[in-house]
């Protein structure tokens, strides 16, 4: 990267940013230094050894994790991202495109949304749902298999579960680290909320779309705050990869509304397996993950080792303490009052995105396009080795080269939903 003055990047006492939660990236793990390392315990807690460093420009791994803090995230990204951007045959975003949708979206009223795929090491590969819900914020949902992309799937809902309200520059964030994995954009836009309906029955009957939430006087990002307390949301997601008119609903039951955050969590020192156990465990997990159905993303907190020095602990406790009690991370503000972890139900909503229900001659009834220019071909989410940033056309182990991360080992057992 290239080399900017002091008057650009800055350090900062803040919280470690995604790099804190879980399905979110884990906190970094502080290690012992050496005593040339260790002679400013505050600029060691933002990994910076000496005044010096503060003059080089950060890698995008640090930005994302809250070490640093820069004035003008729209450039730092879009010039990165411009740098290794491949051309490719296909549907991509150009980055003329990717700045001005940023640019429009700049205000209270912004409804700029994003999808990351991450690759995380304790995790696993999931899909962020990123929504603006004003000038400066979006709310989080993890997806551990993705967007639906089958009307006629037999695995047609998936959870989505709440996590950290992020600053809204973390969606033109493409990032990757050992401790992070790699996060690439897997589709961006912006979204608009229509008036939920109850859920879909068998028929292809218009249902009910009466809403109290929708008027017309209304910003999206004001729908969603409403549909968001109703609890029933209804999407439609104007991207770059998803086709026209795709429309999800998501919903809250109330045997999952939680209406505090988690209590904070009981640390206990843990035990580190060696030799056969070590490999035991690695075999039982892995075993675990391959074969269980389960949608729900794994606590990817990790704790603070022994070697931390009382300062270091100090902070950190401080500012993790922060972002539990506000489900925030610095810099973003829950106006909406998410609460982390609670699990809402995401489905594909057919009617709304162009299919109807038809009966055949043999008896069988599938959803078929409605008529000619509705609906759309079936996409399915294929994972890492698959799916491509719609922005750079990079696969994940490109975006891992490209950050100089070698030897990244993720998390087993993640299987795309194809039927």
């Amino acid at each position: 990267m290239e080399t900017h003055n002091a008057n650009t990047f800055g350090m900062a006492r803040k919280p470690l940013s995604s790099l804190d939660a879980p399905i979110s990236p884990p906190r970094v793990k502080y290690r012992k230094r050496s005593s040339a390392q260790t002679e400013n315990p505050i600029a060691r807690y933002h990994g910076v050894a000496n005044q010096d460093e503060r003059n080089v420009a950060p890698r995008l791994a640090s930005i994302e994790a809250g070490e640093v803090v820069i004035k003008d995230h729209l450039t730092t990204f879009s010039e990165q991202l411009k740098r290794v951007k491949k051309t490719l045959p296909g549907k991509f975003l150009s980055m003329e495109g990717f700045v001005d949708l940023y640019k429009r979206n700049l205000h209270k009223q912004g409804h700029h949304f994003v999808i990351h795929q991450h690759d995380h090491p304790i995790a696993g590969v999931h899909y962020d749902l990123r929504l603006q819900i004003s000038e400066t914020s979006s709310i989080s949902f993890a997806i551990m298999y993705g967007l639906p992309g089958n009307p006629n799937s037999k695995r047609l809902n998936r959870n989505a579960t709440e996590t950290r309200v992020h600053n809204l520059w973390n969606h033109l964030i493409e990032t990757a680290s050992h401790s992070t994995g790699s996060l690439l954009i897997w589709d961006i836009g912006e979204y608009s909320v229509l008036p939920y309906r109850r859920p879909e029955k068998e028929t292809d009957d218009e249902l009910s779309s009466d809403s109290s939430n929708t008027s017309s006087a209304l910003s999206e990002s004001e729908k969603l705050h409403l549909a968001f307390h109703d609890r029933k949301i209804r999407l439609r997601l104007h991207g770059t990869r998803l086709p026209a008119n795709y429309t999800i609903s998501i919903r809250l039951p109330s045997s999952n509304n939680r209406t505090a955050q988690p209590k904070k969590p009981t640390r206990k020192r843990r035990r580190v397996a060696t030799g056969r156990s070590a490999a035991a465990a690695r075999t039982i997990n892995s075993s675990a993950s391959s074969e269980g159905e389960s949608e729900k993303v794994p606590n990817a907190s990790v704790e603070l080792d022994a070697h931390t020095s009382a300062i270091e602990q100090e902070l950190a406790e401080q500012e993790d303490e922060q972002i539990r009690l506000t489900n925030a991370y610095p810099g973003a503000t829950n106006s909406i009052h998410s609460i982390h972890q609670r699990t809402w139900y995401l489905s594909l909503d057919r009617l709304s995105s162009g299919f109807a229900l038809r009966k055949h001659a043999d008896g069988t009834r599938a959803w078929v396009r409605a008529q000619d220019g509705e609906g759309f071909e079936p996409f399915f989410v294929k994972g890492t080795d698959t799916e491509r940033s719609v922005v750079t056309g990079r696969l994940s182990h490109e975006l891992m080269a490209n950050e100089g991360v070698v030897g990244y080992v993720g998390r087993k057992g993640w299987r795309p939903i194809l039927e």
